[in-house]
Formats: structure tokens, sequence, C-alpha cells
């Protein structure tokens, strides 16, 4: 069942996942953003923490990411084609610093320790 869950999922092997991240590319492409930016920081506590560890430069980078998005959203426009010919949506930056922030909570939660922040939704 498993194997069957990354054949479905992986682009180099199922045509279907293929052209749906085709699609997403096409979209974030748009509007200049990657797909590291849709992640909510107020939706999981762990993406909050992981953007904070990571650098200024990156974190803010994200912020001028979302903020030309929402500016050609609201003005019903695109990014210029050379700008979205440029533009990397899947190159990540988040997953890592996530990846290690869930093992660290993983590993104190099999600790038995308190956890660092309560999780609560807004």
């Amino acid at each position: 069942m498993e194997s069957l869950m990354k054949w479905l999922v992986d682009p180099k092997k199922n045509w279907f996942a293929r052209q749906h991240m085709k699609t997403i590319s096409t979209r974030l492409r748009k509007y200049g953003l990657r797909y590291d930016d849709l992640y909510d920081p107020k939706y999981d506590l762990d993406i909050k923490e992981a953007l904070n560890r990571l650098p200024r430069e990156i974190v803010d980078a994200r912020h001028q990411r979302l903020k030309r998005a929402i500016d050609l959203s609201m003005k019903h426009d695109y990014l210029a084609e050379d700008l979205q010919a440029m533009q990397t949506p899947f190159r990540s930056y988040l997953q890592e610093m996530l990846a290690l922030v869930k093992r660290e909570n993983a590993e104190r939660e099999a600790l038995g320790a308190l956890p660092l922040y309560q999780r609560t939704l807004p």
C-alpha cells in the first residue's frame, strides 16, 4: 500500500502527478511565489518555529514575495513573462528546517519532556 501511495505522488513515475505539479508550478510562477510560501505560520506552530530559525534575509524575501503576490492579485495582474521564466517555485527553503523542528519535537515527546509551546490554533 505504501508503494502505491509513493507511486501516486511521484511526478517522475505518475503522469497525473506530473501534470498536477506542472499546473501548480505555472500558477506559482504567475505570482512569483514558491511552494514553501504557501505554508501558514498561524496554522501550524512548527512552521512558525521553523521560520523563526531561518536567517532574516530568507524570511524577508518570503514576505516580499507574499506582498508582491497579494498586490498582483488585487490588481488582477500577473508577473511579466520574463520574470515568470526566472521563478523557481519548487526550490525549497523551509523543508529542512521544518523537518528539524519536527524531529526535535518528536524526540522531546519521546523523552517525556513538556512541549516548548502549546499547540493551539487561532
